[in-house]
């Protein structure tokens, strides 16, 4: 089972937009260092556009920069903004009720996964965009 690493790779994206400072980065450069094709990270900065934590411009000299400073940037909103749903996903098709494990697990999975979101935008709320640059510059690897 995969997971998914458009956050890892949002926030690479965006620490590199941070790095920038106020000048524009084209996709195609930001995808050679994240090693992926350039439309993947169009498509990734079209969200965070879209949830206000990056500015695009198009032309010769477009590309994108950050819509506000890096120590405004909670790691809470990257997630949120490229967030694809849950952290784990429920049953597909309801759990059989004549079913004693059946009638009741759902319930305790749906508070189990509110309890684990809201656990993970608490923490990652704690670090910003500057805060990871900090720790970047420092070659800091924390665990």
């Amino acid at each position: 089972m995969a997971a998914n690493s458009q956050f890892s790779v949002a926030v690479h994206v965006l620490a590199m937009l941070a790095n920038a400072g106020e000048g524009n980065v084209k996709s195609e450069y930001i995808a050679a260092s994240v090693n992926t094709n350039a439309v993947v990270i169009r498509r990734l900065l079209g969200q965070l556009g879209q949830a206000g934590l990056v500015a695009s411009q198009t032309g010769a000299l477009g590309g994108t920069r950050l819509a506000k400073p890096a120590s405004e940037i909670s790691l809470c909103e990257i997630y949120q903004a490229v967030s694809c749903g849950e952290v784990f996903a429920l049953h597909h098709n309801p759990p059989s009720q004549d079913c004693p494990v059946g009638r009741g697990i759902e319930s305790v999975l749906c508070n189990l996964q509110k309890e684990i979101e809201r656990s993970v935008g608490e923490k990652l709320g704690q670090y910003t965009l500057a805060s990871v640059m900090s720790m970047v510059h420092q070659g800091v690897n924390e665990q």
